[in-house]
């Protein structure tokens, strides 16, 4: 072939070659979006747990706290909740000596009044921590959270021995009335907070801590 004919083989045959070189950047560049769109669209199920903190964010989006959600099981009450209301774990799971006195309590109260509601009876621990976690964010450090709440393995909650009355009124009258039951106010610093001391139907109750860092209780 002469010099002429192959220049002009080469050129008849380069707009061929850059046509298919077109087609074949095109076809990449819309499988890139087509990737880029899909990916953004249909979340990724096989993507880790992103764990922040107490809070775990899914790779759908969803979010839940660590410890899951507090529920009655856990003994959290609703409003208006009574010492006779055994179907809540809450109060079906406070030590059987104890809801005993309270309900013999509540029926004499009733006389003057006054109806025994509660605010918390037993906890679980988890119910307990997440209590804890939010008394230290309240106020500000573990030293001054521990004023208010104790610890899962030392909280008379969580074991079924104390109960927080859920009015004045009622802690009015066990301030009265509590000691001829054994019902006792343990913490000068919680009003609200009773626990059974048998003794103290003969001797009195004994004198309040000031706040749970002051009971030996506390201290494991």
């Amino acid at each position: 072939m002469s010099h002429t004919a192959s220049a002009r083989a080469t050129t008849h045959s380069t707009p061929r070659t850059v046509a298919v070189g077109l087609v074949v950047v095109t076809v990449a560049i819309i499988g890139t979006f087509v990737h880029q769109s899909a990916s953004s669209s249909t979340p990724s199920f096989s993507a880790p747990l992103q764990d922040q903190g107490d809070v775990i964010v899914e790779a759908g989006g969803a979010i839940t706290t660590a410890d899951g959600e507090i529920t009655e099981a856990d003994g959290a009450l609703p409003d208006g909740v009574t010492v006779f209301d055994g179907g809540y774990p809450g109060i079906a799971n406070l030590d059987a000596d104890l809801l005993q006195t309270l309900r013999a309590a509540a029926t004499d109260a009733a006389d003057d009044g006054i109806e025994f509601q509660v605010n918390s009876g037993w906890r679980s621990p988890e119910y307990q921590n997440q209590l804890l976690r939010e008394a230290i964010s309240e106020y500000g450090s573990a030293e001054e959270a521990a004023r208010w709440v104790a610890t899962a393995d030392t909280s008379a909650h969580v074991s079924g021995n104390a109960v927080d009355v859920g009015s004045s009124d009622t802690a009015a009258w066990l301030s009265g009335h509590g000691a001829a039951y054994g019902l006792c106010q343990i913490y000068g610093n919680e009003s609200w907070h009773y626990e059974l001391r048998p003794e103290a139907i003969d001797r009195g109750c004994p004198p309040m801590y000031d706040d749970p860092t002051h009971d030996p209780r506390m201290q494991r």
